[in-house]
């Protein structure tokens, strides 16, 4: 009844969980990621395949995980990969790692938090965005383009406009400037969205409990205030209005998100937008300005999946 953790253990995320997972005497094995390189990972293929980690001469066998969370980094890019070429030893071999724990993450019959096959919806907002409508949430007009004459009607149609990255690439939120040089955008296909007017509030789903901050922030992106010159954003625990809360469990559902990061914005009148939905969420920061059991939520999760025998794919 192995619950597996794959990723940093400096990832206050992986840390967090796997903290509240000791604390209740679970059955866990990290997979540290800084030692890709100590790391082999086989497939034996057959009638009923196994797969085995080794990590510096001792192996597991993965077939005995009913749980796992994984929240995994590129790891060509940790310290003492990161400056060594695409075609070296090293390199490869920590690719090969990633890929095949990744594919062994989307097809275990184990309860995982989150596969990856799901989260990679979030490398598409337009697509997260037809998930979000589905579930009842109100979205503002947006445009996802790479030409600079549609970006300018667009911008002159609706006024105020915001500016994103389209992909799962994390960007920083803004206004559209007078001074934007909207030819630049001919370069890659970039979103725009009518601003909405109101206070953003992040909700975090876990299975079936949900976990809501209010946000009171001047800045375009509270994530940025202070390096933006604005003041520090206060987060405030608060519970959603039970319809509110009934989308945010369909949209998770819809995406194949046991956990997922809801981003929404209810407006003075009282409607309520949904930007995106994070897939494997920093809940660290909203936890430790609020109080919320997240980590706790996350872990206890995990131990009740693994106690079952069964999970589907």
């Amino acid at each position: 009844m192995t619950i597996l953790l794959w990723g940093l253990i400096r990832d206050q995320p992986m840390s967090a969980v796997l903290t509240q997972l000791r604390r209740l005497d679970a059955p866990v094995l990290f997979l540290d990621q800084r030692r890709v390189l100590d790391t082999t990972v086989q497939v034996d293929a057959g009638r009923t395949s196994r797969t085995t980690v080794t990590v510096a001469g001792e192996a597991f066998d993965l077939g005995r995980v009913r749980a796992a969370y994984v929240r995994p980094h590129d790891s060509t890019q940790l310290p003492g990969l990161r400056a060594r070429p695409a075609s070296s030893a090293e390199w490869r071999h920590a690719v090969e790692v990633d890929q095949v724990l990744n594919a062994w993450s989307d097809r275990t019959g184990a309860y995982v938090l989150n596969r990856p096959e799901a989260a990679a919806g979030n490398a598409s907002k337009p697509f997260q965005l037809r998930a979000v409508a589905g579930a009842g949430f109100a979205v503002p007009p947006t445009l996802v383009s790479n030409d600079p004459d549609r970006v300018a009607e667009f911008v002159r149609e609706h006024g105020d406009v915001i500016v994103k990255s389209a992909s799962g690439v994390r960007s920083r939120v803004r206004r559209v400037r007078p001074t934007d040089r909207l030819a630049d955008v001919a370069a890659c296909p970039t979103q725009f969205q009518r601003r909405v007017p109101g206070t953003d509030v992040r909700v975090h789903v876990v299975g079936a409990e949900v976990f809501a901050a209010e946000v009171d922030s001047d800045a375009d992106d509270y994530r940025y205030a202070r390096a933006l010159g604005h003041r520090d954003p206060v987060l405030t625990a608060i519970d959603l209005p039970p319809e509110v809360t009934v989308r945010c469990f369909e949209l998770a559902k819809r995406l194949g998100l046991p956990v997922a990061g809801i981003d929404l914005r209810r407006t003075p009148d009282g409607e309520w937008y949904c930007f995106e939905v994070n897939p494997s969420p920093g809940f660290t920061y909203y936890e430790s300005k609020t109080g919320q059991p997240i980590a706790a939520a996350v872990a206890g999760l995990l131990a009740a999946a693994a106690l079952c025998k069964e999970h589907t794919l």
